[in-house]
């Protein structure tokens, strides 16, 4: 399949608000999942990294993004209940209560982090599709370790 959409960058503070801008049509949730991704990979891989973002159209009026960079051995790790005071630690959190599911993807020399999200534009024109991303109701389990997904109805 191939994707909607491709953006190839440098891992940097200003590339986020572009990524912002380009995929402001496929809605707010797929901006700020987007967003977090980049930004873990300039916080845990380094600036000046290339990553790729990419976006498909999915099944039932979803999309899915993944921001793909070159460390597989950096993997994303759910950190549980990061407290009021914590600097960071919540991006995965928000992609967690956000995304359908989501997961990671690791290849010889790049790891890819992806989820599902249901868009604004998307779930306007699916019937099946609900108006809003249902947020209750866990099935499987989180993304702590490679090869793990979540998924939820």
């Amino acid at each position: 399949m191939r994707p909607v959409m491709t953006l190839e960058l440098l891992a940097a503070p200003a590339g986020v608000s572009g990524v912002r801008r380009a995929l402001r049509s496929h809605g707010t949730d797929v901006q700020l999942c987007a967003s977090e991704l980049v930004t873990n990979v300039i916080r845990h891989v380094g600036e000046g990294v290339p990553v790729t973002v990419r976006l498909w159209r999915a099944e039932g009026g979803r999309v899915r993004l993944g921001v793909s960079d070159p460390d597989p051995r950096v993997p994303p790790v759910l950190v549980a209940g990061a407290g009021a005071e914590a600097e960071s630690g919540r991006g995965l959190a928000l992609l967690e209560a956000l995304a359908v599911r989501w997961g990671v993807e690791q290849e010889a020399g790049r790891k890819t982090v992806w989820c599902e999200l249901w868009t604004e534009a998307e779930a306007g024109t699916d019937t099946d599709a609900p108006k809003t991303p249902e947020r209750s109701g866990r099935r499987g389990t989180s993304a702590g370790a490679l090869g793990q997904s979540s998924a939820r109805s």
